[in-house]
């Protein structure tokens, strides 16, 4: 699985997940990605309603189990087949992630490996088998992420005469994401951290596209686009797959591709390699940062993504405290008694920011815009001048002032955001604390199976969350004591000099 570093939709934007400055903690320490329909019709079993009752979803008729060799070596002998050179690296069952490559000889570090060429490689110029749908699709200027996912269906659907049967036979059934998580078990799971939105947000906007060309195009060519194909249940797996394999490879002007073979690599974050297209080789390639043994199994990065992020679109969490790009969404909202609330939100529109806004905070520290945004919302109006300033910064449009102090409020300021940090820990210390004794009593083991696995994940991913709030929240309160220690030795010091004068 690779990075998924484009967007299918552009209302799918994230909170902010790419600030370009971080105010370390040192900082306070310191004063601191024809068609043969099947006759079986294929039934959408998932909600994202609040009444959702089923917990398990019907999963679509391709591909295979997660952990399954057999398709996967089936690939790898049609790949060597279709032109794929000899490899020094072999699929086998893992420890971490199911499936993997596993190095068969020595690998170099600094060495190329992969070189999967071009014609092996899927994106949005790939020949159609039913030439027809590709037409539509590109006539109605589909973007390439629907375009990319609505193949992928086709070509399923049609496994005998596609050329890419053997790498669709190889993909998940059901890929580990968030897309297949009701709604009732995101608010269950995932009720305290702001991943729970995002993932909302993503269900969302894949149904919204799905429906956009189901009522665009879909429904206009029924012959081509038939419903018992082409419905929300194959575009979750389609986007599934897309968010955990597709890549962005800058050396092809930035085009999104799925590259068989190499979306069998697995991420580990202390690995900083990636995938990419090698014009000197002709294939997409990835270079080794550290050396491998026979035996050892190679990994990629998927790019520098928080837990969250990870969960989101690939459907796992890193052992705590393995990510050093981890991070945890914190909150902010304007108060609506603020008596320079409609200035503040009017400074705040004009940046395209809102009253409720999430920042990423790091074990190491948080962005300014933070700190920009937690000095706007408790400035006074004799700062009304500088509500632009601040908004501007906070939004991370400012060319001019990336960073900006204000003594005057500091404190203030801090202890603003001390108070949502410790709102937000009180969530995941709740969550924590009952789910030990949540109700997991169901009928089928494998929905027992299930919900335990998404509930570790949850405790997972809250726990690395929290940990990085418990050590804000005690930069935070030392900052502050510093501050009001330092406030007290003044005020001490001006009562001795008038005692003096006196």
């Amino acid at each position: 699985m690779a990075e998924a570093s484009g967007l299918f939709s552009a209302t799918l934007t994230p909170c902010f997940n790419s600030l370009n400055k971080t105010i370390p903690f040192s900082h306070f320490q310191s004063h601191s990605h024809l068609i043969i329909f099947r006759k079986r019709p294929i039934h959408c079993s998932l909600s994202t309603s609040d009444t959702a009752k089923s917990t398990a979803t019907q999963t679509v008729p391709w591909g295979c189990d997660i952990d399954s060799l057999e398709n996967a070596s089936a690939l790898q002998k049609w790949l060597s087949e279709s032109g794929l050179p000899p490899q020094k690296m072999a699929i086998q069952r893992v420890e971490v992630g199911e499936r993997g490559l596993v190095a068969s000889k020595n690998i170099r570090k600094g060495e190329k490996l992969l070189f999967v060429p071009p014609s092996l490689v899927i994106t949005a110029d790939s020949e159609w088998s039913c030439a027809e749908a590709g037409k539509v699709l590109k006539q109605n200027s589909v973007p390439d992420w629907p375009l990319l996912a609505t193949y992928l269906i086709s070509e399923a659907s049609q496994m005998k005469s596609s050329r890419w049967r053997n790498y669709i036979s190889a993909l998940p059934r059901q890929p580990y994401s968030l897309l297949y998580w009701t709604r009732a078990e995101l608010d269950r799971y995932l009720e305290a951290s702001q991943i729970r939105e995002r993932a909302i947000e993503r269900i969302t906007d894949v149904i919204g596209t799905y429906d956009d060309l189901r009522l665009r195009i879909f429904s206009n060519y029924p012959h081509l686009f038939p419903e018992e194909v082409f419905n929300i249940e194959t575009f979750k797996w389609s986007f599934g797959i897309l968010f955990s394999r597709l890549v962005r490879l800058p050396s092809m002007d930035g085009r999104v591709a799925l590259v068989p073979w190499a979306d069998m690599m697995n991420h580990s974050c202390e690995v900083d390699t990636f995938l990419d297209y090698d014009k000197p080789s002709k294939g997409v390639v990835f270079t080794t940062d550290r050396p491998y043994e026979p035996g050892e199994q190679v990994y990629i990065s998927y790019g520098k993504k928080s837990n969250g992020e990870l969960l989101l679109s690939y459907g796992f969490v890193p052992k705590e405290g393995t990510n050093p790009s981890d991070s945890v969404e914190l909150s902010l909202s304007l108060e609506k008694s603020d008596k320079c609330y409609k200035e503040k939100l009017e400074a705040l529109r004009k940046y395209e920011l809102s009253t409720s806004q999430c920042f990423p905070i790091q074990i190491t520290g948080w962005p300014v815009e933070l700190m920009a945004y937690a000095y706007l919302a408790v400035s006074p109006p004799s700062m009304s001048r500088q509500f632009k300033e601040m908004s501007a910064v906070a939004s991370n449009k400012n060319t001019t002032k990336k960073d900006l102090r204000y003594p005057e409020i500091e404190e203030q300021a801090l202890q603003f955001i001390l108070d949502a940090c410790e709102s937000s820990l009180s969530k995941y210390n709740k969550f924590l604390q009952s789910s030990g004794s949540m109700d997991l009593d169901v009928t089928s083991p494998k929905q027992l199976n299930r919900r335990l696995f998404l509930k570790q994940l949850a405790v997972d991913l809250c726990t690395s969350e929290r940990r990085i709030l418990f050590r804000t929240q005690y930069i935070l309160r030392r900052r502050l004591r510093d501050i009001r220690s330092g406030e007290l030795r003044a005020l001490r010091l001006f009562d001795g000099l008038r005692k003096l004068f006196n």
